[in-house]
């Protein structure tokens, strides 16, 4: 009688296990926390005053930005994402700190999204958003050097 038992609570487990897993679809949650953190960060950028250099910068940031936002958002509904998903980031008051807040962001999103992917078809997005989003950093890192030499 307990071997019975214990084959049908091992049954039942596997069963709910696999109900659970239907809930979570795709392999890599870290594409809704880069789509979230390019948000941010593009928000952080836009929502500066600057000169005429850093908004060049910043232009060229957020255009980037932009454009990695395109590439992961393939990638996502590819993995069964919920690309409608958009956790609230924690935003520095000041606008000297939203540059760096941005880059900061922007790096973290460079983390999460470089990861192995086992999808040739969603590598490929992968790689684009990875070009995308390391141009946006250097424009980010232009746009911090240009406030500091007007100081």
């Amino acid at each position: 009688m307990r071997v019975k038992s214990a084959l049908l609570l091992a049954g039942v487990m596997m069963l709910v296990a696999t109900w659970a897993g239907a809930d979570m679809p795709g392999k890599h949650p870290y594409y809704l926390h880069a789509l979230s953190d390019l948000r941010a960060a593009r928000w952080m950028i836009q929502n500066r005053a600057g000169d005429a250099a850093v908004s060049a910068n910043e232009g060229v940031a957020i255009a980037e930005i932009n454009k990695a936002i395109g590439a992961i958002k393939h990638a996502a509904i590819d993995d069964g994402k919920n690309i409608d998903d958009h956790p609230s980031v924690d935003l520095p008051a000041d606008y000297r700190g939203r540059l760096h807040k941005a880059l900061d962001l922007l790096n973290k999103v460079h983390s999460d999204v470089a990861r192995e992917e086992d999808d040739p078809q969603t590598r490929e997005l992968r790689d684009r958003a990875v070009v995308h989003i390391d141009a946006a950093i250097d424009a980010t890192r232009g746009a911090i050097q240009a406030v500091d030499q007007h100081r």
